[in-house]
């Protein structure tokens, strides 16, 4: 990495993942919790030749709450739009109106400089290829068996899913994805996922496991979440949601060459060689369960199996 910096990473995520052009407006949405990253590529974008814009927002309670109307209609008028804030805005009505306007747009939540510098100093090309790649080997997959060592046991149902590949690459109109990037998900058909899921990596909000979390799916909802204090706060995070928030939304495979299990979803996720998993909002997967919280759960060395036969992941290690 070398002498790689926030500044090169603020450079690196502008030109090279989003394409900023001289004069296009570049609106930064952030917050207090993350606000020195939320600087910086506000400036590094008027270094560039952009029209900056930086918004600074109170943070919002939970990943999927939706930002004040006046920032929605920001992100709407916006060309490129970064979202550098501490819970994420990647599922809400905000950020699927800015896509559906035309912003190019990548959402960073929980993102620290430390997490930025690391993940940014990759080649995103090398990262978009293995995405790809992966993503159209699951084209035509009817199901998945998802299993770990610390105890995961569940069959999902992939029928006619589409896979997106989180490539770090943004250039065309409506373009969205995270930063950093580095995995290919889709939304889970909302029957036929049964079994356990043992979360023994991160949650989204809850930080690094300490002890895991193990949530039984039914027909593709949570019906038990057990597993001590974290999984205590799940369980009260979800609960002003009803059901709406424990259905499952997600499956997700990460990417990325050199992320690093940090406690903060947003990089944890897109380690190669995990799974990931997310309850509630999945409209932006095509589903229609429209509820203010999408959070992302880490499983570690799981072994990933299609219907006909084909191995994922061995016990963490890609095959891909």
């Amino acid at each position: 990495m070398g002498n790689f910096n926030l500044k090169d990473a603020a450079r690196r995520t502008l030109s090279d993942c989003m394409g900023v052009r001289a004069g296009e407006v570049v609106t930064v949405v952030t917050d207090d919790v993350v606000r020195a990253v939320g600087e910086a590529l506000a400036r590094e974008a008027g270094e560039l030749g952009a029209d900056p814009i930086l918004n600074i927002m109170k943070p919002r309670r939970v990943s999927g709450e939706e930002p004040p109307e006046p920032v929605a209609a920001l992100m709407r008028e916006s060309q490129v739009l970064l979202l550098a804030t501490k819970a994420s805005l990647s599922h809400t009505r905000a950020r699927k109106a800015a896509s559906k306007a035309g912003a190019r747009c990548a959402s960073m939540p929980g993102i620290t400089e430390d997490i930025m510098v690391r993940t940014m100093a990759v080649d995103y090309r090398d990262v978009a290829a293995r995405s790809r790649k992966l993503a159209d080997s699951l084209a035509g997959v009817k199901h998945f068996r998802l299993t770990s060592p610390a105890g995961t046991d569940m069959t999902i149902n992939a029928t006619d899913l589409e896979y997106f590949a989180d490539t770090g690459t943004y250039y065309d109109p409506g373009d969205f994805g995270n930063l950093p990037a580095g995995e290919v998900c889709a939304g889970p058909a909302s029957e036929g996922s049964t079994g356990v899921a043992v979360f023994d990596g991160s949650f989204a909000g809850l930080g690094l496991m300490t002890e895991p979390i193990r949530i039984t799916f039914e027909d593709g909802v949570a019906t038990f979440i057990e597993g001590g204090e974290k999984a205590d706060a799940l369980r009260a995070l979800l609960e002003p949601f009803g059901k709406g928030g424990r259905v499952l939304a997600e499956i997700g495979i990460g990417t990325h060459p050199t992320a690093q299990l940090t406690g903060v979803v947003l990089e944890d996720e897109k380690i190669a060689g995990t799974v990931h998993l997310a309850l509630g909002n999945n409209v932006g997967f095509g589903g229609a369960n429209d509820v203010a919280v999408h959070v992302d759960g880490v499983i570690l060395s799981p072994t990933l199996v299609t219907d006909g036969g084909a191995t994922i992941l061995e016990e963490g290690v890609p095959n891909f």
